[in-house]
Order: structure tokens, then C-alpha cells, then sequence
């Protein structure tokens, strides 16, 4: 049937390829000795037909998509908001150097301070950090924005990278930018709050009057360009209580040092209070590194990320490359957009990780149930749902009160092993001792017996037969597992645990899960009918800092789904049945998880124990499954 004009692009493609698409579908079908022979030719004009189709359906659905990347044109003028006009009362900006650093030894590097004609000592300031300089005009955009009242009085800080001298002066200096600004962690964050902010503050503006920036997290905004740009996006998602509104130029989140991994955590972490406009180019691949990643497409799978987890977030993509015109046509307005609505606060919008919205109540949040612990704190549940903590090395156990004004707990200098404890179905309590054992006290008569009394217990976890699993260290590296009988018998079943830490057994009480503190991976056995284990398997895979080494995994709490929820440095990650973490739980101020535990009367509320010595506590819409309980069965899983 030849074309007339009047067919649509799908009836015409479809009538086209029809015979090579028959042609194709018998070579896949063949076995390979007879397979006709398919020509590179026929495969390219296969694609090239078929192609057209595909677009034209989506077309007929309302959709759109451009597969091919549009040409490059990197011509954007700067709009009336980026020039300077007559009336407007102008900024003055004032620089120094920064020649000591605590946070990056050996640096020394300029900032640039801008402050607004409209600054009134009397009031503390808007903040804007610039990560390299103030590029896009800064100072003349906010000297229009905010005499239109569209973006607060706000001092703006340039914080350029450094870079250290070899030992023979300026022959191959150690250039510091990509370690500063790719890295993934708060270092950067802590660098601008610990020493920039506050040498900032030491001086005077221009004029001699004292500079007061606020403190409030939803009065500060950071931007930046290419390294710049990701680094900018770290700040505010490693202090979400410092930086809340983000604007990212060019970002590099591609295989520099991890950005491309951002993608997969924004996903799976609850969302952050943080506002994020972002810019790029079709055609932005760094020339200094392609083999690093595809920025664009960097770029654009960021921003889904973002839109799925439920942040407020706002994108402008250009046609340019690695370059700045684009980001300093849309600047202007960006600043508008970040700053809107302002002084109500940022928020997140919704949630889209339907596994968080299965978890986590709406409306609850993070609060504060203890602090003044000492950093080493095992956390533990009675029948009752009494959540009780242990610091290491003694032998009181101190109750959490529920509804309770957060009180200052003891705290200790000693270390090592007999912190951790457990309950018993009935209220009998197991402690770990210091100089080794367990002690099992019967609430009736008081101490009973002291079992493996020539173990020096890290962390166990009870069987609901009384039956114990537990861990010691036999050095800095290698950990042991052994199971403790009812009648105290012991027999090693492992002794190449990385670290032993925390142990759960699965609701249904069939597979054991520990996790390794100096490996980034769990592992799971089977449990046998005697107690004994086999298929031991490194199943679970944690998420750790990209300046850690190791996941720093503790104890370990399970829910009636089969859920398990691992303390980690991260937080709180969550792990499905097939040992995939599916979501994560930051605590406040990125704070290191140590021990986690269900309590409440209807064990519904997460309690987590800090390497900082605080203990927080959040109610959940799942419900827990203490250790002791009897096994129960699970839902039925699946492979996928």
C-alpha cells in the first residue's frame, strides 16, 4: 500500500516495516545454526521506522518526547534584572582571606561578602552562599529582587576552593576543588556554619556597622555551578537545619565521587524541608571529563528523583553546554521561585516512596526522648513495652518514661562488651556481663544463673524457646557467633563476622539477620530445628557515608511485615525481605544511629539510640515484633 499523505505517522510506519518486521521476529525465533541473517542495514531501518511510531503513539496519548538533542545554541541575554539601574540603591561588597582552616588544614582561600543597601544592623540578615564566586550577578540581581521586594535583604558569601602547595611552592599544587565540592558529606556543611559564618561576622560591612546573619534555616540559601552545583545540593542535604532553599547550576552529579549516587537515596529517603531549582544544557558534558558521566542526563534523573520524593522542585533546561549563560538569563527568576512565599517556610510537599508512606504516620516526627547518654547505648523493650537503655559497661538498665520531659541520663567513661540486654516472653531479663556471661534473672525469685560465663557478649538476641544467639569480638577485625542453650551449653557457629554487632531473628523466627559494623554488608542464615544454622549468605547491602569505609551498623529492630530496621550511620535503613534497603530514616542533624528497639504499649513507636548520646523516639503506622515474641507468619513474599 503506497502513502498517500493522509495516513498518520503510526499507519504509515506500521505498514512499512511490516515485512522487516517479520523478517526480524523469525531470526529471533530460529535456533541460531538456521537463523536467517540480519543485516546492520536492516536493523537501522527496522529502528528508523519503528521509531517515528512509537513517538507518534505517545503523541496520540497527549504525550511528548524528544529523543533527539536539540542543537547547541548557547545565546541567552541577560534580562533587565540582571543590570543595573539608576534607582536602585546599590550593595557594597568587601573580601578577605580565610588563611587557617580547621575543617581543610593547609588552606587558604578568598571570600567575597556582599551586603544590601537595604541591611539594618538591627535585624539579622538573609543568607546566600555562593560556592567559587559571585558569579551570575549576583550583587546586582539582589540589589533589584529586594528593592521589588521580591526576595528578602540578603548578604550574599562567595566561598571559592583551594588548593595546597607541594613541597617545592607552586610546581604541582594539590588542587582541592572536586574534594571539597563532590565530596558527599557534611564537611562542607560544617567548614561554611563552623569557620566561614562566624569569621564573616567578625568583620563590618562597608559602612562599619556589625554583620548579624540569621541563624533561621529558612532564611538561608546556597547556590553554585557545576562541582559547585552538587556541592551546594550536599550542604542542604546534610544540614536541612542550616540550608533549606538550594539553586543548582550545571550540577555534577555523575561519577565524580558519588553524585550519581544521589539519585537512588533521594528516592529512598524520607524527603528533606528543602526548596531546589535547578539548570542545565541538552548539551552539557564537561570537556574535562566525559568519562565521568552525561551531566544532562545527570541532571534530568536528579530532578525525577526529586519530584518523586516529594520535594518542592523547579527545573529550566537550556540547549548550551558546560557553561554559564543559560544559569545567569534564568538567575533572576530562580531567586524569585526559591524565595517565594517567604517568610512561610519551606516544606516538603508530599511523599512519594509508597513504602515510606506505608511506614511512617503522618504528622510524626522525630522528637526527643532522652539525652546526656553516653555514646555506647543498647536499647531494649519489657512486655510490657517499656523501652529501657543500657550505657556500656554497667549494670543498671534506665527506663525511658513515656511523655516525659527529656531528662539528662549518667553517663560513663568505660567501653567494650556488657552493654547489650534482652527480655524474655514472661519478663525475665538478660543482661550481658562486663567480665563476660549473661545473667538471666527471673522477675519472680531475682537472679537465677549466669550462662557462657567464658564469653565476653557483644550484642544476643532470645529465641522464644530460650535459645540464645550472641556475638563477641575475638579481635579488632573478626567477630564469632555462638548459640547458648537453655541449658547454657555453647557452640561457635561462625567467627568471620566483620564486626559483630546487632542480631535479629525474622518475625516467623526462620532466618537470622547480623549485621557486620565494619562491612557494608548483613548477612542472613537459615535457622535449622536444633538451633543450629547453614546458607549464610552477605544478603543484606547497606548504604554508607562515601567518607566512612564501613556502614557502622547496630542493633536491629523487625516489624510484623518482616521488615528489618538497621541503626546505621545514616540513620535508620530499612530493608525489605530480600535484603534491599527501601527506604531511609535520617535523624536530626544527620545524627549515627547506635540501637534501635519498637516500645509502646501496642509496640508502634520507633525509639533510636546517637552515637551523640541522644535517644529519639517516633510513632509509626507498622507495629513492631519484640524479640521474645512467639513466631508468627509472615505475608507471603515475593522475588521481585
Amino acid at each position: 500500500m503506497a502513502a498517500t499523505g493522509n495516513e498518520s505517522p503510526t499507519e504509515i510506519s506500521l505498514e512499512r516495516i511490516a515485512p522487516l518486521s517479520d523478517h526480524l521476529s523469525m531470526a529471533l525465533r530460529c535456533p541460531s545454526r538456521i537463523r536467517p541473517r540480519i543485516s546492520v542495514i536492516e536493523l537501522i531501518t527496522f529502528a528508523a521506522l519503528i521509531w517515528p511510531s512509537a513517538v507518534g503513539a505517545a503523541q496520540t496519548k497527549g504525550q511528548t518526547y524528544e529523543p533527539a538533542i536539540p542543537a547547541y545554541d548557547n545565546s541567552y541575554p541577560l534580562t533587565a534584572d540582571s543590570k543595573p539601574h539608576p534607582n536602585v540603591p546599590t550593595g557594597k561588597t568587601f573580601d578577605f582571606y580565610l588563611k587557617e582552616s580547621r575543617i581543610f588544614p593547609g588552606t587558604s582561600r578568598k571570600i567575597v561578602v556582599y551586603v544590601p543597601a537595604e541591611y539594618d544592623a538591627k535585624k539579622p540578615a538573609c543568607l546566600y552562599v555562593s560556592l567559587d564566586n559571585l558569579k551570575f550577578e549576583t550583587p546586582i540581581v539582589f540589589d533589584n529582587l529586594i528593592a521589588k521586594h521580591e526576595m528578602p535583604v540578603t548578604i550574599a558569601i562567595s566561598i571559592s576552593s583551594a588548593s595546597v602547595k607541594s613541597a617545592s611552592g607552586d610546581e604541582n599544587p594539590r588542587f582541592d576543588r572536586s574534594f571539597e565540592f563532590d565530596t558527599r558529606s557534611d564537611r562542607l556543611a560544617r567548614f561554611i556554619l563552623e569557620e566561614i559564618i562566624p569569621e564573616v561576622e567578625q568583620h563590618k560591612t562597608p559602612q562599619g556597622d556589625p554583620i548579624i546573619i540569621s541563624t533561621d534555616p529558612n532564611d538561608r540559601a546556597i547556590g553554585g555551578a557545576s562541582t559547585g552545583g552538587i556541592g551546594a545540593f550536599t550542604v542542604a542535604w546534610e544540614r536541612p537545619d542550616a540550608f533549606r532553599r538550594v539553586f543548582i547550576s550545571i550540577g555534577t552529579f555523575v561519577g565524580m565521587r558519588g553524585g550519581e549516587q544521589y539519585y537512588v537515596q533521594v528516592r529512598k529517603t524520607e524527603p528533606k524541608p528543602l526548596r531546589i531549582f535547578e539548570e542545565d544544557g541538552a548539551n552539557d558534558e564537561w570537556p574535562g571529563g566525559p568519562e565521568m558521566g552525561d551531566w544532562f542526563m545527570g541532571n534530568l534523573t536528579m530532578t525525577r528523583a526529586l519530584e518523586f520524593a516529594g520535594y518542592d522542585v523547579k527545573h529550566s533546561w537550556g540547549t548550551a553546554g558546560h557553561q554559564g549563560n543559560h544559569a545567569a538569563a534564568v538567575f533572576p527568576d530562580a531567586m524569585r521561585w526559591l524565595w517565594r512565599g517567604y517568610p512561610s517556610p519551606v516544606k516538603i510537599l508530599d511523599i512519594g516512596n509508597p513504602r515510606l508512606k506505608e511506614i511512617l504516620q503522618p504528622g510524626e516526627f522525630w522528637s526527643l526522648a532522652r539525652l546526656g547518654c553516653a555514646p555506647i547505648v543498647s536499647l531494649g523493650t519489657d512486655p510490657q513495652g517499656q523501652v529501657s537503655f543500657r550505657s556500656s559497661g554497667t549494670q543498671a538498665l534506665a527506663p525511658i518514661v513515656p511523655n516525659a520531659k527529656p531528662e539528662a541520663c549518667a553517663t560513663t567513661t568505660q567501653s567494650g562488651s556488657g552493654a547489650a540486654f534482652a527480655f524474655g516472653a514472661d519478663g525475665t531479663l538478660y543482661l550481658a556481663l562486663p567480665k563476660g556471661g549473661i545473667q538471666i534473672s527471673d522477675p519472680a525469685i531475682g537472679v537465677s544463673k549466669v550462662v557462657a560465663t567464658g564469653l565476653s557478649i557483644r550484642n544476643f538476641v532470645v529465641r522464644s524457646n530460650g535459645e540464645i544467639y550472641a556475638t563477641t569480638q575475638a579481635d579488632k577485625t573478626w567477630g564469632e557467633l555462638w548459640l547458648i542453650d537453655a541449658k547454657g551449653g555453647t557452640t561457635k557457629l561462625d567467627d568471620r563476622i566483620k564486626g559483630a554487632s546487632g542480631l535479629a531473628l525474622t518475625p516467623d523466627g526462620l532466618w537470622l539477620f547480623i549485621t557486620q559494623s565494619l562491612s557494608h554488608e548483613g548477612l542472613s542464615y537459615r535457622v535449622l530445628s536444633d538451633g543450629k544454622l547453614d546458607q549464610r549468605e552477605p544478603f543484606y547491602d547497606l548504604y554508607a557515608p562515601e567518607t566512612e569505609d564501613d556502614s557502622g551498623a547496630g542493633e536491629i529492630a523487625m516489624d510484623a511485615n518482616g521488615l528489618a530496621y538497621v541503626a546505621t550511620r545514616l540513620g535508620i535503613q530499612i530493608f525489605d525481605r530480600n535484603g534491599r534497603v527501601i527506604a531511609i530514616l535520617p535523624l536530626p542533624k544527620g545524627e549515627a544511629a547506635t540501637g534501635v528497639t519498637f516500645g509502646g504499649p501496642g509496640f508502634d513507636t520507633l525509639y533510636v539510640s546517637t552515637v551523640g548520646g541522644r535517644i529519639y523516639k517516633r510513632k509509626l503506622q507498622t507495629v513492631g515484633v519484640p524479640p521474645f515474641a512467639a513466631p508468627i507468619k509472615l505475608p507471603k513474599g515475593r522475588a521481585g
